[in-house]
Formats: C-alpha cells, sequence, structure tokens
C-alpha cells in the first residue's frame, strides 16, 4: 500500500504555502524545514497571536500574508525579512473579546492596536506595504527608507499626522490613508511625483495644501468625508486626474480651474454647499459621471452642455428653479436625476439628448411635461416616489399662457409638500438626516411645515384624553451600528451649523431640540 510522502520530506524546493483560513493557533513546523527555498508564505484568516523567533530564520521571504490574525506584538527581528517585497499585517491586534463591560470602560481601542518596531523602516526591499486596521497610532519618522514602496495601505488607523520622510518615497504610486485621524497634510506630501492614486477621505482635513498641484502623475484622488470648505486653484494642475471625489465636506464653490482637468471622467461633489458651479465646467470634455446631490445649487451654468460624454447626471435635493436648455447637448446622457428640486418646468430641448433612458423629476413643482419628450426612448419616467410603474400613459393638452402642446397625467401637476411630508420617514432610513431640519431651516418658502409635523410615536402620557385610534406605535429596523456613527456626525454638524447661523425664525428652538434628542439617542 502507498502511502503519501509529506511535502518537506520531497526532495524539490517548495516556494510557495498557503495556509489562510486554516484556523491555525500556531505556524506549523514543517514550515521552518522549508526556509532554505520558501518565497512565499500566506497565513492569513487564521488565529496566530505569536511569531516565534524560529519564524524570522525564514529570509528568502518576498511575499509574507499575515492579516486577519490575533498577533499582538511584531519583535523587531521582522527586519531579518531584508528580502521581503510584500507585506500584509492588517487587521490584527489584542482582540477585546472575553472581557467584561467593566473592562472595557477603562480601555481605549488603542488599547488593542499592534504598533510597529524601531527596525520596521530597515525593510528596505518593500515594494507593498498593507498595514490596515491595527490601531496604528503613528508611523516610524524614518518610513521615507522605504524608497522601492510603490503601494502603501494605511487605511483604518489611528494616524493624526503624516511624517515629512513620507515624501522620500519617490516610487510610491498607491497612497492610501483613508479613516484614519488626519487633521493636516504636511506640504511635502508634493514631493511624491510618482503617486496616481490617493485615497484620503473619512478624516478630520479642513484643507489641502497647494502644494499637492505638483502631483502631475495622479490619476484618483478622493478627499470625501472630511471637512473641506475649499479646494485649492493649483488643483487645476493636476492634469492626469481622471476620478476626483469630494463628497460630504463644506465646499461652497468650486475652483475655476477645474476646467483645465480635460481627463476628467468622474465628479462626485455631493452633500456639500455648493450655491453655483463655475462656468469653466463645461471645458471637462471626458466627463461621464457627475453628482451634485444634496447641495444649495440654484441654477446650473449653460456650459453644462458641452458635456458631450456626460452618461449619469444626478443633482437630486437642491434648489434649481430650472435646467438651462442647453442640457440638450449632452449628447451621451443616459441618467437624468433632479428629483426634490423646486423645476416648475422641463425645457423641450432635453429631447435633443436621445441617449436619455431615465428621467427622474419627482419631488418639483412641474405643471406639465415638453410634448417634444415623445420622441426620446425612455425605460423609466418618475414623477412620484410613490408611483407604482416606472411608465405611465400621457394625454395631450393645451398650456393656457403659451398656446403650445404639453403633456399632462394624473400625477401632473405635482404637489411639493408631498414629498416634503417624509422628514421621520427619512431619519428611519438613517440615510438623510438633513431632513430632521430641511423643512424648518434649509426652505425658508415653506417654514410653516414644523409646527404641523406629526410625532411618529405616540407614548401614553402624551394621549391620555385621546381614542384609542389615534395611538399608533411604528416599528422601524434597527440602524447598523457605522449608520448611527453617521447619524450622530451630520445631526452634530447641522447642530453646529443652526447654532452658528444668524436671524433663524421662530422654529430654531424646536430644531435644537429634535437634533439634541438624535444625538442623545445615537
Amino acid at each position: 500500500m502507498f502511502h503519501c510522502i509529506p511535502l518537506w520530506r520531497c526532495s524539490r524546493h517548495i516556494e510557495s504555502v498557503d495556509k489562510r483560513h486554516c484556523s491555525l493557533l500556531f505556524v506549523p513546523d514543517e514550515i521552518y524545514r522549508c526556509r532554505a527555498s520558501l518565497e512565499e508564505l500566506l497565513l492569513d484568516a487564521n488565529q496566530l497571536r505569536d511569531l516565534p523567533k524560529p519564524f524570522f530564520n525564514l529570509t528568502k521571504l518576498r511575499k509574507l500574508g499575515l492579516s486577519d490574525n490575533e498577533i499582538q506584538r511584531l519583535p523587531g527581528d521582522i527586519a531579518n525579512f531584508n528580502q521581503l517585497v510584500e507585506l500584509d499585517i492588517s487587521r490584527n491586534g489584542k482582540k477585546p473579546f472575553g472581557l467584561s463591560d467593566h473592562c472595557l470602560l477603562y480601555m481605549s481601542v488603542r488599547d488593542f492596536g499592534l504598533p510597529l518596531p524601531d527596525s520596521f523602516p530597515e525593510l528596505r526591499n518593500l515594494t507593498c506595504l498593507s498595514i490596515n486596521d491595527i490601531s496604528l497610532q503613528a508611523l516610524p519618522d524614518n518610513i521615507g527608507n522605504l524608497c522601492h514602496l510603490v503601494s502603501l495601505e494605511l487605511r483604518e488607523n489611528l494616524l493624526t499626522y503624516l511624517p515629512e520622510s513620507l515624501s522620500q518615497l519617490h516610487k510610491l504610486e498607491e497612497l492610501d490613508v483613508g479613516s484614519n485621524e488626519l487633521y493636516n497634510l504636511p506640504e511635502t506630501i508634493g514631493c511624491l511625483v510618482s503617486l496616481k492614486d490617493l485615497w484620503l477621505d473619512g478624516n478630520q482635513l479642513s484643507e489641502i495644501p497647494p502644494e499637492l498641484g505638483g502631483m502631475r502623475s495622479l490619476t484618483c484622488l478622493d478627499v470625501s468625508e472630511n471637512k473641506l470648505e475649499h479646494l485649492p486653484d493649483e488643483m487645476g494642475n493636476l492634469l492626469s486626474l481622471t476620478d476626483l471625489l469630494v463628497s460630504q465636506n463644506l465646499i461652497d464653490m468650486l475652483p475655476e480651474g477645474l476646467g483645465k482637468l480635460r481627463r476628467l471622467s468622474i465628479l462626485k461633489a455631493d452633500q456639500n454647499r455648493l450655491v453655483h458651479l463655475p462656468e469653466s465646467i463645461g471645458n471637462c470634455e471626458s466627463l461621464t459621471e457627475l453628482v451634485l446631490t444634496e447641495n444649495q445649487l440654484g441654477s446650473l451654468p449653460k456650459s453644462i452642455g458641452k458635456l458631450k460624454k456626460l452618461s449619469n447626471f444626478n443633482c437630486d435635493r437642491n434648489r434649481l428653479m430650472s435646467l438651462p436648455k442647453e442640457i440638450g447637448g449632452c449628447c451621451s446622457l443616459n441618467v437624468l436625476c433632479v428629483r426634490e428640486n423646486r423645476l416648475t418646468r422641463i425645457p423641450p430641448e432635453l429631447s435633443q439628448a436621445t441617449e436619455l433612458h431615465v428621467l427622474d423629476v419627482s419631488g418639483n413643482r412641474l405643471l406639465y411635461l415638453p410634448l417634444t419628450l415623445t420622441s426620446l426612448r425612455l425605460k423609466a419616467l418618475w414623477l412620484s416616489e410613490n408611483q407604482s410603474q416606472p411608465l405611465l400613459t400621457f394625454q395631450m393638452d393645451v398650456d393656457p399662457e403659451s398656446g403650445d402642446k404639453v403633456l399632462t397625467c394624473v400625477l401632473l401637476p405635482q404637489q411639493p409638500c408631498e414629498s416634503e411630508n417624509k422628514g421621520s420617514d427619512n431619519l428611519a432610513r438613517c440615510g438623510a438626516l438633513e431632513s430632521l431640519v430641511e423643512s424648518s431651516v434649509l426652505d425658508d418658502t415653506w417654514d410653516d411645515k414644523a409646527p404641523n409635523r406629526m410625532s411618529t410615536i405616540r407614548f401614553m402620557e402624551d394621549d391620555e384624553d385621546e381614542d384609542d385610534e389615534g395611538r399608533t406605535l411604528l416599528r422601524r429596523a434597527t440602524p447598523h451600528p457605522g449608520e448611527l456613527k453617521n447619524m450622530k456626525k451630520v445631526a452634530e454638524s447641522i447642530r453646529k451649523d443652526m447654532n452658528a447661523a444668524k436671524g433663524l425664525d421662530s422654529n430654531k428652538n424646536e430644531v435644537n431640540n429634535a437634533v439634541d434628542r438624535v444625538t442623545t439617542s445615537v
């Protein structure tokens, strides 16, 4: 009877070992027998807590994966891996499982981190380094010694600053420091001339240094979910930029130099404070996706009709009173969403956008639709949030003012108050907490709704004199912890804005109290 001979007894060299998802509590001894030839070792997603001394004798390693374990300390002996090219130690550190609530009360997330040894920057051959989600509080000051780094991932840590030596990584092409606690960037960041992708989302940045405009190779920049109030004019020098994400900031205006970005394909600036767009945006000839949801735009520039490659345009929840007739020049436009604005008419020239298949104009103040829309091959035309079918049956009518033939249906003219009467519903979805104050603060023309808002939950002491029929308790799905965190951020932001504003109407106290209650519950 034949028996299988273990790999470590075979005469051939073993260059790669994959032990991912094996529930390992310690490094198998047979791995050490391969130290003369082993170049790739993948131990991700196990339960390793310690790396013994013999582990660091695997000096031939070029790729090492240790992510998703419970490693609590990296010894200085890690510098022995002087041929290491790729290293992933993400999602390690102490786990709080098994600790009582009393213990956790006196412990910080920093107590569960995985610190880096002082010898770490001696891994000079590293090209790819991933140290995500280990509660890392600071990078070594001499991180610039890793001069061959091409990709550096530091997402979901506790970094409050980036060391100056980072600018020495002249070969770096990808840098991800998203979801940290960065308050500013070093001016020397502009020295990363080879950088192509830069993720800075989910930090506390209040400004971007103008020196960032020197990154001529940059193709993707994500600064969403920060506290930026403006973008530097020097961003117009990022001539290779294709993706620009500035969502969820405090930006009230985009720089005029944006028009120099001829290669820009995706621009997402939703959930800001934009009041207008620069006329130069029409020069972004490669733009295919433009997202401007939840701003304060009252109009769109005529130059938007020059965006011949634009296929997806979302401008929901703004203050648009009209659309420029030039929008018909967007000959590649496939989806147009302008719901919850203040539109009273749609320009007939929109029919020139012959590729338009989805048009969402629900929650506006439209009296009718132009007859020219019948020439489009629409697959969906939304006039109301409660619309049961994507397309409706229209009748021809005559506009009494102009005498032009128009289209009408049972959902026209629109009733804007209906789309506004869902503040508590939006709150339950955790997706638009701003609606809690939107009707009484942001929209000064419909400020008589707050006193009439009906409570979703009625308590016994509040309606002792009412009939049982009036007592309702509506169940809502429990939000995900991440959504609760976002709710709290939005609520605090709204409260700060409202406290700083002057001349608020008499509903100010009521709205502040409502936001306080939401923040306390979170």
